[in-house]
């Protein structure tokens, strides 16, 4: 039986509205028809192919976004009280704007699998069928619905406030108040238990990580490795990544079987987050064990940060110490064991500062010693361990006595270094791969080795930025929210889809969403570093005597089987 209210003015009865009926009406049209824009050219490509789950995530928040945009600008007509057109005329202008959103969605619904299969093509993936539209479509919806909600208890609780405030103090005041204590809440509850509970789960699981033992790695018997007997630090505390590091890479017989030539076992030093209280003890305790294994007696010496985890990439070094025949010692120091991404937000400078002690530590010593008897003196970071080690040196402090080289791969955009020397390229090189001055000193390469460069020689030091144009966290951009990237503007990247386009707002969430799926591409694209490019830059960099082109194209092709 339908339900009736009594309405006394009109003396008629009414049927009470739907309780569907009314939320659904309680929806803005112009919200929605911007929104449904905006969850349309959401579906367009990005840097790295994206499951359906994620692409309902940035449809839905790309939908609310517009939605937010379509009811402000709404309020801003009636604000301003421009003529209103005839009821009449709103609903069939409705009608007809309806048809055409929802039109050009299903249009840009049907064509998503073809976008998502010019970045599949050129990352070497199997392309895709479908992209699942309709459970895309539910994730969407309901990351609308939640964005929605969220949004409407905050106008609730804006309200409540305001309208108490309002007894005590005038209403622009009770509004300004009402709407601060709404924001403070919802703060307090997003950053005091949402993002700490979160973090503590993180936290708690990536520290049992890494303080997991593989059975299956044992520790070290010769003396001079880290962790041995006869090591200063103690196995247990490297960390799970530090236990990795020493014990895996090539040995000196599996180098020397490659050139047909005796070779000696590379050095590796590592200092796990346990193994001392500060930064500055761990970095005076690597020093002090890459003195006791002989590190300063190679012919180079690498200070490597790693990344947040602690991880240090193996296509990075074993292809290094392939190349220096491994008379090479290496030494790095763990300053946290979240991932890089949580590692930047919760603790931005720590690992800045660790990279600041273990540098001055090495090279105050490295500069003491005779110039003629002491190792050539490099620098190498991946991601994050990029960003610190970049951060870790001052040229002016170095410039008299300077290190040899560096080697920075998939530089975080954040990097201060990496933003100054690519915003004053050449204007005529593109941001993803560009040129720097004359080049003696700084060079950019990728998946096309653009290393050499005819009629320009190297100076005394040799810093090169090893980057792929499909990598968002290194070309992440905030300002692509409001604005076009240089990187996507002609001419493009190899690896990057030439259906790629800029929207407002849009492009941001995709990107975001992008960082969060880099580490997922094929090697040799996005954020996944190939040891072949590895071997290329590390070539510009070290220049490793004795080692001919024949040499280069047998380790490349001897790391592609891997």
């Amino acid at each position: 039986m339908e339900r009736l209210r009594q309405t006394e003015l009109s003396g008629r009865t009414r049927p009470l509205p739907h309780p569907v009926g009314g939320f659904l009406r309680s929806f803005s049209a112009s919200g929605m028809l911007v929104g449904i824009l905006f969850f349309a050219v959401s579906l367009t490509p990005s840097l790295i192919p994206r499951p359906y789950l994620v692409q309902g995530v940035i449809s839905g928040a790309s939908l609310t976004a517009g939605y937010a945009i379509g009811v402000f600008l709404r309020w801003l007509w009636s604000f301003f009280e421009l003529r209103e057109p005839s009821a009449r005329r709103q609903r069939t202008l409705k009608i007809a704007a309806a048809n055409v959103c929802i039109a050009a969605a299903a249009v840009f619904l049907w064509q998503t699998a073809g976008w998502q299969n010019t970045v599949r093509t050129i990352m070497g993936l199997e392309p895709i069928e479908s992209v699942e539209p309709v459970k895309l479509g539910l994730v969407a919806g309901l990351v609308f619905l939640l964005l929605v909600l969220t949004a409407r208890l905050f106008r609730l609780i804006f309200r409540v406030v305001s309208r108490w405030l309002e007894r005590f103090l005038t209403r622009p005041v009770a509004r300004a108040i009402g709407g601060l204590m709404a924001i403070m809440l919802f703060w307090s509850i997003a950053n005091g238990v949402i993002f700490n509970v979160a973090l503590h789960a993180a936290d708690s699981s990536f520290q049992t990580l890494d303080a997991l033992i593989d059975p299956d790695v044992a520790p070290p018997t010769d003396p001079v490795k880290t962790g041995s007997d006869a090591s200063l630090l103690n196995w247990r505390e490297l960390g799970r990544q530090g236990r990795e590091f020493v014990t895996s890479g090539p040995s000196g017989e599996e180098i020397g079987a490659f050139y047909g030539r005796k070779a000696p076992d590379p050095v590796r030093v590592y200092v796990g987050l346990n193994s001392a209280e500060t930064p500055h003890e761990r970095a005076r305790l690597a020093l002090e064990e890459l003195r006791r294994a002989g590190g300063f007696e190679r012919g180079s010496l690498v200070i490597v940060v790693p990344t947040g985890t602690g991880w240090i990439d193996p296509a990075a070094l074993d292809t290094l110490e392939y190349l220096l025949k491994g008379d090479v010692a290496s030494v790095a120091v763990q300053y946290s064991y979240l991932t890089s991404w949580l590692s930047l937000l919760v603790e931005p400078g720590y690992g800045a500062e660790t990279a600041d002690a273990l540098f001055e530590e090495v090279y105050r010593y490295w500069t003491t010693l005779p110039h003629d008897r002491r190792p050539k003196l490099y620098l190498h970071g991946l991601s994050l361990g990029a960003m610190n080690s970049q951060g870790s040196l001052d040229l002016f402090d170095i410039i008299s006595d300077p290190f040899q080289g560096a080697l920075w791969s998939g530089p975080p955009f954040q990097s201060e270094l990496w933003r100054s020397v690519t915003a004053d390229r050449v204007p005529d090189s593109p941001a993803w791969l560009p040129r720097y001055r004359d080049s003696s000193i700084i060079r950019f390469t990728n998946q096309e080795n653009d290393l050499d460069i005819p009629g320009v020689n190297w100076g005394a030091m040799r810093i090169v930025y090893l980057q792929y144009a499909s990598d968002p966290v290194t070309f992440f951009d905030p300002h692509a929210f409001y604005r076009e990237p240089d990187w996507m503007k002609a001419p493009r990247g190899p690896d990057v889809s030439p259906a790629l386009s800029w929207f407002p707002m849009v492009t941001g969430l995709q990107l975001l969403a992008d960082m969060a799926l880099a580490t997922t591409s094929p090697v040799g694209y996005g954020h996944v570093y190939a040891p072949e490019h590895y071997i290329d830059a590390w070539m510009a960099v070290v220049d490793p005597q004795g080692v001919t082109a024949a040499n280069v194209a047998r380790l490349k092709a001897q790391f592609s089987v891997r």
